[in-house]
C-alpha cells in the first residue's frame, strides 16, 4: 500500500510537473487564436517584392543578377559592334569601294554595293582587326549605365505583378494591364536613355572618325571635354528626341500588337499555344523595328552632324539646323533609297543580332523585358 500510495504520489507530481511545462510551453490565454478567429496570414516581407527568396530581383542575388545582365550585355554589345559600325559608315554615306557588277535573281546584270563582310576586309586592311573595334569603350559604358539604370528604377518603383490573360472574355482587363505594363517600360527606357544618350554620342563620333582619318574623339574624357567646350551642354543631347521617339513607337506598337495577335488570333485548344504567345512579342519587336528604323537614322545622323568630323559636313551631309530639317530632307533625298537598301542589305545582320540577344538573355534563365 505504501508502494501503491508512493507511486501514485509520484505520478500525481509527475502530472503536475507535466502540467506546469505544458503550460510554460503554451502561449498565455489573450495571444491564443480563437477557433472562429484564425490568426492572419503571414504578410510577405518586402524582400519577396520581386519575387521569391530565389529569383529575379531578390535582395540577395539583386547585385549578383545586375551584374550577370551587365557582364552578358557587354559581351553581345562587343559581338555586335561590327556591324553596327559598318552599318553607322553608310548611314553617314561613306562608300570607299566602289559597286561591283553582277546578275540578279532575274538574269539582269546590276551593280552591287559592298558587302558586310567585304566592308569589314576594307577596314581591317586600313585600321587593322583592332579598329573594327572603334568606338566600343563608351558603347559599353552606355550599355552598362542603361542596364544600372534600370535595374535601380525597378528596386525604387517595383512592377506591379501583371497576370497573363488567355480567354478573349478578359480582353478590356487585359489591355489595361497590358496599357499599364507599357506605361512602366517607356517611362525606364526614356530615363536610361538619357542618362546614356551621352555616351552613346561620343560612341558615334568615335567611329566616324574613320570617314576622314580624324582623331579628334579619342577618348571618353577627353571626348567629354571637347564637347562641352564647343557645343555646351546641348550637345551631349543631339538627336535625343528622335531615338526617344523610336523607343516610344517601338515598345507600344510591339507590346499593342503581340498583345492583340496573342488574344484573337492564337486559340487557347491549339496545343503549342504557349510557345507561340512566348515568341509574339519578339517576332513584333523585329517588325516594328523595320518601322522605327528612320527614327534611328536620323538620331544618329544628328549625333555626328557638324561635330567638326568631315562625316557631318558637306559633302557627305548637309548642316541640319535641327532634326526635324534632317527628317524632312530625308524624306524627300534619301529615305526610299536608304531604308530600301538598309532591308535589304542588313535584315539578316539585324535579325542575328536581335536573336543573338535574345538568346544570350534566356540562356540566363531570366525573362527581359527590354527589347532592340
Amino acid at each position: 500500500a505504501g508502494m501503491a500510495g508512493a507511486g501514485a504520489g509520484a505520478g500525481a507530481r509527475g502530472g503536475a510537473a507535466a502540467g506546469v511545462e505544458a503550460r510554460a510551453r503554451d502561449p498565455p490565454p489573450a495571444h491564443r487564436a480563437h477557433p472562429r478567429h484564425p490568426r492572419p496570414a503571414a504578410q510577405p516581407s518586402a524582400r519577396r517584392m520581386d519575387g521569391g527568396s530565389g529569383g529575379l530581383g531578390s535582395g540577395d542575388n539583386a547585385p549578383t543578377t545586375e551584374a550577370l545582365f551587365v557582364a552578358l550585355g557587354a559581351g553581345v554589345t562587343a559581338l555586335s559592334h561590327p556591324l553596327l559600325y559598318v552599318k553607322l559608315l553608310i548611314q553617314v554615306g561613306h562608300e570607299p569601294m566602289p559597286p561591283t557588277l553582277g546578275t540578279n535573281v532575274l538574269g539582269r546584270k546590276v551593280l552591287y554595293l559592298p558587302s558586310f563582310f567585304t566592308y569589314a576586309k576594307y577596314i581591317v586592311q586600313v585600321d587593322g582587326k583592332i579598329g573594327l573595334f572603334r568606338g566600343l569603350s563608351p558603347r559599353l559604358m552606355s550599355n552598362a549605365l542603361s542596364t544600372v539604370t534600370r535595374g535601380s528604377m525597378k528596386k525604387v518603383f517595383p512592377p506591379d505583378e501583371i497576370e497573363q490573360v488567355s480567354n478573349k472574355d478578359d480582353m478590356k482587363t487585359s489591355l489595361k494591364k497590358v496599357v499599364k505594363e507599357t506605361s512602366y517600360e517607356m517611362m525606364m527606357q526614356c530615363v536610361s536613355r538619357m542618362l546614356a544618350h551621352p555616351l552613346h554620342v561620343i560612341s558615334m563620333r568615335c567611329m566616324v572618325q574613320f570617314v576622314g582619318r580624324e582623331a579628334k574623339y579619342s577618348g571618353v574624357l577627353s571626348s567629354i571635354g571637347k564637347i562641352f567646350k564647343e557645343e555646351g551642354l546641348l550637345g551631349f543631347f543631339v538627336g535625343l528626341i528622335p531615338h526617344l521617339l523610336g523607343d516610344v513607337v517601338f515598345l507600344w506598337g510591339c507590346n499593342l500588337l503581340a498583345h492583340f495577335i496573342n488574344a484573337y488570333l492564337v486559340d487557347d485548344s491549339f496545343s503549342q499555344a504557349l510557345a507561340i504567345r512566348s515568341y509574339t512579342k519578339f517576332v513584333m519587336g523585329i517588325a516594328v523595328s523595320m518601322l522605327t528604323y528612320p527614327f534611328l537614322l536620323v538620331g544618329d545622323l544628328m549625333a555626328v552632324n557638324n561635330c567638326g568630323l568631315q562625316a557631318g559636313l558637306p559633302p557627305y551631309s548637309p548642316v541640319f539646323k535641327s532634326w526635324i530639317h534632317c527628317w524632312k530632307y530625308l524624306s524627300v533625298q534619301a529615305f526610299p533609297v536608304l531604308c530600301y537598301i538598309f532591308q535589304l542589305k542588313w535584315f539578316c545582320g539585324c535579325f542575328i543580332e536581335i536573336l543573338g540577344i535574345y538568346k544570350a538573355f534566356k540562356f540566363s534563365s531570366y525573362i527581359i523585358s527590354e527589347r532592340i
